[in-house]
Formats: C-alpha cells, structure tokens, sequence
C-alpha cells in the first residue's frame, strides 16, 4: 500500500524537473538572463534625471557675457552645447529633427542691457515632448542667474549683484507647453503595444504549428520560406491597423492628444514599425522549439525594448553604452516617429531620419529569419 506522502517519490519528482531544465537551456538562459538584464538596466542604465543635453546657441552678440553664460550652462552638467553659432532657422529645425532638446537666443542688446540694469531676457526653447527629460535642466537655468555672471560683475559692476538676477530667462516650451504626460505616454503607448503584440502573435503562431504538426504539410508544398514568411506577416499587419486606429482614437476623444502632423505619413511610418516586429517574432518561431520558449524570447526582447527605447525614462539620461543599444531597438525610432508626426508636425525630411534604421533592422532581421527557417523539419 502506498504511503500518503513519500520524499522519494517527491525527489524523483524533483530530479525529474531539474533534468528537463538541463536539458532545456534557453529556459534555464532565460531565467538567469532576465534578472541579470533587469539589475543592470535599472542599476546602471535607467536615470530619471538626464544630463549632457544637446543645446544650441543663437548669439546675435559675442561678448564678454554671453561666454561666461554659456560656460555656466555646461558646468551644470545639463546641457552640452553642440553648436553655438546657428542661426534662429538652424535652431528650430534641429529641435524639429531631435537633434538639440535646447535653443538659447542671446539678444543683440544683451550686454548694454545687463550693464545699464535692465534685466535683458534671455529666451530658452525646448523641446517639451517629454517634460521628464527637460524639467530638472530648464529648472537648472534658472537658478544660474545669481552665478552665471558673478565673475563678470565686480569693479563698477558690483551693483548689478544683489540678490535678483541680472537677467531673465523666458522658456518657451515647444510641443507640449503645459508638460501634459499624456501628450507624451499614449502615443508611446501605440509603439509599446504593438511591440508586444506583434512579436507574441507571430512566434506564438508558427511555433504552435510547428509543435501541432501543420506546418510539415505546409512545407512539403512547392512554397519557398520567405513566400511562408510574408504569408505569416500579412494578417498581422491588419491587425496591427486595426490597434492603431483604436489607439489614435482614444488619443483623440478620451486623452486629448494633439495631432498635428499628416495621417498618411504616421500610417506609412505605423507599416515599418510593424513590419520590423513582425520580422523579430517570425525569427523568434524559427529558433524557439516550443510556445513556452517562443513567449521567453518575446519577453526577452520586449524588456530592453521598453526600459531603453526612451518610453519610461528619458533616452539622453542613460549612458553612452544603453543608448547604442538602444538605437539598434525598433522601438526607440518609431517613439521619435509618432511623437514627431503627431506633437511637431514632421514631414518626411525629418522622418527620414528614423525610417532609414527601422528598414535596415527589416533587412538584417529576415535576412537572419530567413537563413534559419527550415525548408524540412528536422
């Protein structure tokens, strides 16, 4: 008669899990992998005050003071002047472009006006589409005004040092000048759920064919793998419209999110961006064996893709290294797509500039699907 509870009927229960995980390595990988992934993002990757900034400068005059102002602005660590001699034009097109987060405009008159004591305004533009990302810098620049100069106003200057600042600092936040989260999480939103809808879908779809059986009757036709591949992709890409459009029309009634670019180039750029998920899940399915392995990759791709893509945190707070990684994600090119097309009004010269990467990783990606997608079954 068998015991109620036996421990060596509980060990080789035991034993038995153990064996399957040794001999099922992608879990056993992907169990350590994760957590390892997620201290280094969060301990070393993620910061929610991001520094080094790229600024530019629109100077109508070269002087004693304006120098000193921008030296005082990049010894604050936020911002990082990457031109300082652009032109009002230059200026709004790099911040159309995400090229520069900040403009400052020195008037023609600024130093007559700081020595006469009049207070000159300076102007700060930026780029609002993320208020995290320009909160702590734009409150940074006010404070310089009682430092900036200080060295600058001695001798006869002295009285231009009490305790209000010689200058103002007029901010002009372009995009989303109330700082509404909104305006900038749900259009993130659509790249977020499509990334993760679209990679589950597509591998969880041809690995279960796969485990099912089906797919060697499909492969015993005359059809050659990228015809597979497509006719796999196509459905889902209606799909993927399908939550587009519910999206953008929850953006529109229940969050008020602006939109003031052109529908057809967020459409065209909503088709890239689906069809670079879709190529990383059809891959997926190519090397998972099973469902269980395909749902660990997705999870294992769409964890980077939303902690270093710029979507919960700040993309310029992160170092070098999470940022280069972050480049080579669909997610982080299409977030500057949907925000520029829907916040600033991008036109294709602007969007070009994230298009051309999402179509290299569609090329790189099938082109690796493809190699690994089996005529036969082994």
């Amino acid at each position: 008669m068998n015991a109620a509870f036996s421990f060596g009927r509980l060990w080789a229960v035991i034993l038995k899990e153990f064996i399957q995980l040794r001999r099922d390595k992608l879990t056993f990988a992907m169990m350590i992998g994760i957590p390892l992934i997620q201290l280094t993002l969060f301990g070393f990757a993620i910061n929610g005050d991001p520094k080094g900034l790229p600024t530019v400068i629109v100077a109508y005059e070269q002087s004693t003071f304006s120098r000193s102002l921008v030296a005082a602005m990049q010894n604050s660590g936020y911002y990082k002047v990457v031109r300082t001699d652009a032109s009002a034009a230059e200026a709004d097109r790099m911040l159309e472009r995400g090229e520069a987060q900040f403009a400052l405009v020195i008037p023609s008159d600024f130093s007559r006006k700081l020595i006469r004591g009049e207070r000159p305004a300076l102007l700060l533009a930026a780029d609002a589409t993320d208020p995290s990302a320009t909160g702590n810098a734009i409150s940074a620049m006010r404070t310089l005004g009682s430092t900036a100069l200080a060295h600058d106003l001695a001798g006869p200057l002295a009285r231009l040092q009490p305790g209000v600042a010689p200058f103002e600092v007029r901010v002009q936040a372009r995009y989303n000048p109330e700082g509404i989260t909104q305006y900038n999480i749900v259009p993130g939103l659509m790249g977020v759920i499509l990334t993760m809808t679209m990679i589950m879908m597509t591998a969880l779809g041809v690995t279960r064919e796969v485990e099912r059986g089906t797919m060697e009757n499909l492969l015993a036709t005359p059809v050659r793998p990228l015809e597979v591949m497509i006719g796999k992709i196509a459905p889902y890409v209606l799909i993927g419209y399908v939550q587009v459009t519910v999206i953008l029309l929850a953006a529109r009634f229940i969050f008020d999110v602006p939109f003031v670019g052109k529908l057809g180039w967020l459409l065209a750029c909503v088709f890239t961006f689906i069809a670079a998920n879709l190529t990383v899940g059809i891959t997926i399915s190519s090397v998972a064996r099973n469902q269980t392995q395909a749902m660990q990759m997705t999870f294992f791709f769409f964890l980077p893709s939303i902690l270093l893509s710029g979507f919960m945190f700040p993309f310029r707070g992160m170092p070098a290294w999470a940022q280069v990684i972050g480049e080579v994600l669909p997610l982080t090119h299409f977030l500057r797509l949907i925000r520029g097309v829907m916040l600033k009004g991008n036109g294709p010269a602007e969007l070009w500039l994230n298009v051309w990467p999402l179509l290299l990783f569609i090329t790189v990606v099938m082109g690796v699907g493809l190699k690994r997608f089996r005529k036969t079954l082994d």
